[in-house]
């Protein structure tokens, strides 16, 4: 293998696929980068066996070829040369090492044979369709902070997606809780996505995927089967499998007759949250939230730490009520309202509280309330 390639391209390739590999492995091949060179083309794949990123950059390829490398070596590596710098790759059947050369700097690292490197199969991917960047980017931006990070229920530890409907509107539904909290997000519903199983998303793969999708533009290319799902943006893509558990039901907590509306200035209330949570006990962060017409007294009591108090003006003509919440759960649904206005819709203390974004008909969340 003989290729030479211009250093940001590289760089920005190795950045989107090396951050998969985990730091240690009792596997050292999962700690090294798949790079192939052919056709004008520099491939680089990295894997933790159950997701693999793959990304192409355009180089100048000498002689066709293909090896292993440590993945954070050579990230480290060409991050700290010189911009505009052509990077020169070279694996010389001598040694056995990967010779690297820019300037006047050099580098020889070890590497281990591309025929051990693991792959994952994308056999089976029946379903396949095209969404807008953004709509998949809001979906995941939306509903990761209400995964589960609990092991023990590990079917809760992703984000859900399947085809729904909203009277006669087809849907691309996206839906993540952890028992605690409910996010539920809805997306027109892509050509060719109708007959897609509903899969879990894993973690991890959501956290790389709204990373990548930083840098990506136009549409996502997605195709999906009842184990894996990939996706493909300009040069690059990953494939993750998919969690092996059925989703609860999760439309059955959803309320239906809430009937105390309040409204309240969502950077008001989130401000006000984050003060007087600050005397919260560390292990439930309560927040009591005391309700009667038009204002909202938010108070914290930890015997340990002291009291806190604050009062908003708000919109509410509902029935006298007071419940509590966690103050982190608030301020991260808080996070999610684009709009100047979030509502909650109310039952009594021990009922889930519904809250809707009053210039995004698409999104819900759903709080489950604490004793206070």
């Amino acid at each position: 293998m003989k290729v030479t390639i211009e250093r940001s391209a590289l760089s920005k390739a190795l950045g989107h696929v090396q951050s998969v590999v985990e730091r240690r492995n009792t596997i050292p091949i999962l700690s090294n980068v798949l790079l192939q060179a052919r056709g004008g083309m520099l491939t680089l794949t990295a894997t933790d066996l159950d997701i693999e990123i793959s990304e192409e950059a355009p180089a100048d390829v000498a002689q066709d070829g293909a090896t292993t490398v440590s993945a954070l070596t050579l990230f480290e590596i060409v991050k700290r040369l010189p911009d505009g710098a052509q990077v020169r790759l070279e694996l010389s059947s001598g040694d056995g090492r990967l010779q690297i050369t820019a300037g006047r700097s050099e580098f020889a690292l070890a590497v281990l044979s591309d025929d051990d490197f693991p792959t994952l199969t994308s056999d089976n991917l029946d379903t396949r369709f095209s969404m807008p960047t953004d709509d998949l980017r809001r979906l995941l931006q939306k509903t990761r902070f209400a995964m589960s990070q609990e092991e023990t229920r590990y079917y809760l530890n992703g984000v859900y997606f399947h085809a729904s409907t909203d009277g006669d509107t087809p849907l691309l539904r996206a839906a993540a809780t952890d028992g605690h909290r409910l996010a539920r997000l809805d997306a027109p519903l892509p050509d060719g996505a109708a007959s897609m199983p509903g899969v879990i998303v894993p973690r991890k793969a959501i956290a790389e995927l709204t990373r990548l999708l930083e840098d990506a533009e136009d549409n996502i290319e997605i195709a999906v089967s009842t184990t894996k799902i990939r996706f493909g943006f300009g040069a690059g893509r990953l494939t993750s499998k998919l969690i092996d558990g059925t989703f609860p039901d999760y439309e059955r907590v959803i309320p239906k007759g809430n009937s105390n509306i309040l409204r309240v200035e969502t950077k008001d209330f989130a401000q006000a949250v984050d003060r007087v949570s600050t005397v919260s006990a560390d292990r439930t962060r309560s927040v009591k939230l005391a309700l009667e017409a038009d204002r909202l007294r938010l108070t914290v009591n930890n015997p340990e730490s002291g009291s806190a108090l604050e009062e908003l003006s708000v919109d509410y003509g509902g029935d006298p009520l007071e419940i509590g919440f966690n103050a982190r759960y608030l301020l991260d649904v808080a996070q999610q309202i684009e709009g100047a206005t979030a509502t909650f819709r109310l039952a009594d203390p021990s009922s889930p509280t519904v809250v809707v974004d009053e210039e995004d008909e698409r999104a819900l969340f759903v709080l489950m309330p604490l004793r206070v």
